[in-house]
């Protein structure tokens, strides 16, 4: 018998083997017949494991800059889904991938994900009325600082409501990945 794991479970088993990967998987090609050639339950691994592994060592917004669209629209996206299901949109604001906040809301509106985006953009304004209140907890620079920052911040309601969206953004991702591999192409 298989025991079903937690998403939650999976997405930290997923980071923790992209974490691993060796710098030449920064050579591997993303392009389309590459693309047609991987099943769409690993397609989008299989582009973060390219963004990943040519950032080893790198500074990631410098190479999510020499990205195509499409991949930095699957980045920001996974990056928002990774936190927010981990530990909601206080982690992702508290974390290094909050700095992509500002294009979270274009990248999800990239896929047809307006359910995401639209709450997204509530979410930024939230973080953006609290910011001051949280650099305080922030500037602690501890666990402990970071779990009180939830006591103040306004962010958890809207962890429920991410939770509950209806729309199914890997299907949403997968499909725009399929109908236009040209925008997730690197070329070579």
């Amino acid at each position: 018998m298989v025991t079903p794991i937690s998403r939650a479970l999976l997405v930290a088993l997923v980071l923790v083997a992209a974490c691993g990967q060796k710098p030449e998987a920064a050579s591997r090609k993303v392009d389309p017949p590459k693309l047609a050639s991987i099943a769409d339950d690993q397609v989008e691994y299989a582009i973060l494991d390219y963004v990943y592994a040519r950032m080893n060592g790198h500074e990631e917004a410098e190479i999510l800059a020499t990205m195509p669209a499409g991949i930095r629209a699957l980045y920001v996206t996974a990056g928002v889904e990774d936190e927010v299901n981990n530990g909601g949109f206080n982690q992702y604001y508290w974390n290094s991938t909050g700095k992509f906040a500002d294009q979270a809301v274009a990248a999800f509106e990239f896929f047809g994900a307006h359910q995401y985006a639209a709450l997204m953009q509530e979410a930024n304004r939230v973080h953006a009325a609290e910011v001051a209140e949280i650099e305080k907890f922030k500037k602690q620079g501890t666990l402990q600082a970071f779990s009180d920052s939830y006591k103040v911040s306004k962010l958890g309601p809207l962890d429920e409501r991410f939770y509950k969206i209806e729309e199914n953004l890997r299907a949403l991702r997968v499909a725009k990945i399929r109908a236009e591999p040209a925008l997730f192409t690197v070329p070579q």
